[in-house]
């Protein structure tokens, strides 16, 4: 990449120095949302730019130096700020403001001189965003998209070197793409770390590449309204009839009432984001409401079971049901204030499912079995007492 600078020299008359810079990429090893939702952050790290050294001492010795040498500024601080809205758990638009910093040289010539270029970079950015998940709260995630970039370029020149058009600006369109990993502290923050390579034209008619190293934080605002929590009760049994009275010997007392059970079958959708066992705030809402309808309960038992769909492996499938039942678990005793001894959580993955056999068909999970199997994906929870 180069354009032409004038300069002249003590033994020449005026000349024309074919310029000088440009950014390479430098090589480098590169390695969900569950509802749609609007989400934002912000990223800082490492910029780096790799500064084309033969280029530019071939132009020195093309204008009538002798020698030359030079000195690289390839690192720069950047970052950037992004906002965008998840389509679906795999898929997100995302747009954002990048600064990838400021980068440079100093070249020494013979006759004496300097000669010393500066390159600013900063803009606008519009990327697709494909996620997948590896688990409940670990995710690799790539982009490919368009960055839209100023370029301000800054020649000075000194003793033999002298530089026509010091500040020359460039605004252009050009593609970028990355890709990274991310890891969900909570349903609404997580942590990025990722690696991008921005395509860039400087002011002086070339292109070349600039990778930013960053890590930030991504804040998700919310998802689609939950579905109704489903709310089941057992009838209660008869009341026992009083004891006989008799005149002698006194009368019995009246022998305590037998614990009442009560079941109720949360749907999984209410209380979880799909393939999360993190209880989300309108789940929160519905088990506050249930902790406060057990209020003056004297308490024997509380069973929570986690229940999952068919779709998906055995292992991976037990293994979210019984995470489910102890996040509700978890909830009830630290915010119900239910004493956690008092509660037996477990999973037992697809084995009692309410659809019926044939109901839902097919194997893949598209979303109308998705959808279908719903009734089953539930966590249940039985309280045996006595107010």
């Amino acid at each position: 990449m180069h354009t032409n600078k004038p300069i002249t020299t003590p033994a020449t008359p005026r000349k024309r120095l074919p310029a000088l810079f440009a950014l390479a990429f430098v090589v480098s090893p590169l390695a969900v949302a569950d509802d749609a939702s609007w989400y934002a952050g912000a990223n800082a790290g490492q910029s780096r730019a790799r500064i084309d050294d033969a280029r530019i001492s071939a132009s020195l010795l093309g204008s009538g130096f002798a020698s030359s040498t030079i000195a690289d500024d390839d690192r720069s601080t950047g970052f950037k700020l992004f906002g965008g809205y998840q389509f679906n758990r795999n898929l997100a638009l995302e747009g954002g403001y990048f600064d990838l910093g400021r980068f440079g040289f100093n070249a020494t010539t013979v006759p004496a001189g300097t000669l010393d270029g500066r390159i600013q970079l900063r803009g606008l950015n519009l990327d697709l965003v494909g996620r997948l998940p590896v688990s409940d709260r670990f995710s690799v995630f790539g982009r490919v998209g368009i960055n839209y970039a100023e370029a301000r370029d800054s020649f000075s020149g000194t003793g033999a070197v002298r530089v026509l058009d010091p500040n020359p600006r460039k605004h252009d369109a050009n593609i970028k793409f990355g890709a990274g990993l991310q890891y969900d502290f909570t349903e609404a923050l997580g942590v990025r770390a990722e690696v991008e390579r921005y395509r860039i034209n400087d002011a002086v008619g070339n292109k070349g590449d600039v990778d930013l190293f960053s890590v930030g934080l991504v804040y998700r605002f919310g998802g689609r309204t939950p579905t109704p929590v489903a709310r089941v009760a057992m009838a209660e049994p008869p009341k026992p009839l009083p004891a006989p009275v008799v005149a002698a010997p006194p009368p019995a007392p009246m022998p305590a009432p037998a614990p009442t059970p009560v079941k109720v079958s949360f749907s999984a959708d209410a209380l979880f984001d799909f393939n999360q066992s993190t209880v989300k705030p309108a789940g929160r809402a519905a088990l506050d409401r249930f902790a406060a309808d057990l209020r003056g309960t004297s308490f024997q038992t509380i069973a929570v079971t986690g229940h999952t769909d068919r779709i998906g492996p055995h292992a991976y499938n037990l293994k979210l049901s019984a995470s489910r039942a102890e996040a509700v678990k978890a909830y009830l005793s630290s915010q119900g204030g239910i004493a956690a001894a008092m509660i037996d959580a477990k999973g037992v993955d697809g084995a009692n499912p309410i659809t019926r056999p044939g109901q839902c068909k097919g194997a893949k999970p598209t979303p109308a079995l998705v959808d279908c199997l719903a009734p089953d994906r539930r966590v249940d929870v039985e309280v045996s007492g006595t107010r």
